[in-house]
């Protein structure tokens, strides 16, 4: 791993429109919103200006159209300084998109059209030299996960997935895979068991007998559950912060996972951190989130340590 402390992320970018409004609406029924936002995401878009964000140099491998949506995704990476050379570009269809809303209380829900990402050529898939962390997810065909988690895995590369949105997933990928990343919809549809309470996710995280060493189950306000191959599961409590909005949570804890992991924390410090930068985002605005950086999350680190009367 000599040299090697860059972070390339396979996966998906969607256009994103989120719409405020006081909450979802039920079927056949239009509600009011107050506001809306177009936004550069994609679970792999998002990921990748995340792990930037939070200091390790970042390749994003994917797939757009040449269209307006593609044109401004890419746009927005390069303002990132996330390097795009390896993204395939096609000549006809869609790129991605996605519409959000997002309720008073900072829930949401979400519908996603995949476009370009259903076409990621595995075949078209390479690992920069100096990648020390692969990140995946599951919008783009796993046939692009496996190819792109082999060659990572070949180099010595650590391989993460966030498993969402949920799919069957097969023995052949999560062989490859060193962090699992799920959360409690996740965990329930791979674990095959309810997810209700942290003892309950713990419960969850040994039943991954075989494949990722590593298994993260998110539970937003709860925290999360990690546990090691070979060790028990342990309950990591969450930052007390006002929630704003959830909306892409998972995408800011993955992305700063992968560069902490990248620039050569252990994978418990890593979680840590990637828990107060999610903390940050989802107490920020949307305008505020581009600002937060390396040296905010070290501060709620600070103060949490001295909450806890840690030294």
């Amino acid at each position: 791993m000599t040299g090697r402390n860059a972070v390339l992320v396979v996966g998906s970018l969607h256009l994103d429109f989120i719409v405020d409004a006081p909450r979802l609406p039920r079927r056949d029924e239009t509600v009011m919103g107050s506001g809306v936002a177009i936004i550069c995401g994609g679970k792999g878009g998002n990921q990748a200006a995340a792990a930037r964000r939070h200091g390790a140099r970042t390749y994003m491998a994917g797939r757009v159209a040449t269209d307006f949506f593609g044109d401004r995704l890419l746009e927005n990476l390069t303002r990132w300084d996330v390097d795009v050379s390896l993204m395939q570009k096609a000549k006809s269809g869609a790129s991605g998109m996605s519409v959000a809303i997002v309720e008073e209380t900072g829930d949401y829900g979400a519908v996603v059209v995949s476009g370009a990402n259903r076409e990621v050529e595995a075949a078209g898939l390479a690992v920069p030299v100096d990648a020390a962390v692969l990140v995946l997810q599951n919008e783009i065909p796993e046939a692009a996960n496996f190819a792109a988690a082999k060659a990572a895995s070949a180099v010595g590369a650590t391989v993460i997935l966030n498993a969402a949105p949920t799919r069957p997933l097969s023995s052949d990928l999560l062989a490859l895979v060193d962090v699992l990343i799920v959360n409690r919809i996740e965990a329930e549809e791979l674990f095959g068991c309810e997810i209700r309470t942290p003892t309950e996710a713990a419960e969850a995280s040994e039943r991954q007998s075989a494949g990722p060493d590593n298994v993260v189950i998110t539970l937003g306000g709860e925290g999360l559950v990690y546990r090691r191959a070979g060790s028990s599961p342990a309950h990591m409590p969450s930052f007390e912060v006002e929630v704003a909005s959830t909306h892409g949570a998972g995408d800011a804890f993955t992305g700063a996972l992968a560069a902490r992991i990248a620039t050569g924390n252990s994978i418990e410090k890593a979680i840590r951190y990637a828990m107060a930068a999610a903390a940050l985002h989802v107490s920020a605005t949307t305008e505020q989130r581009d600002k937060i950086s390396p040296n905010h999350v070290l501060e709620l680190l600070e103060r949490g340590r001295s909450r806890s009367g840690c030294v």
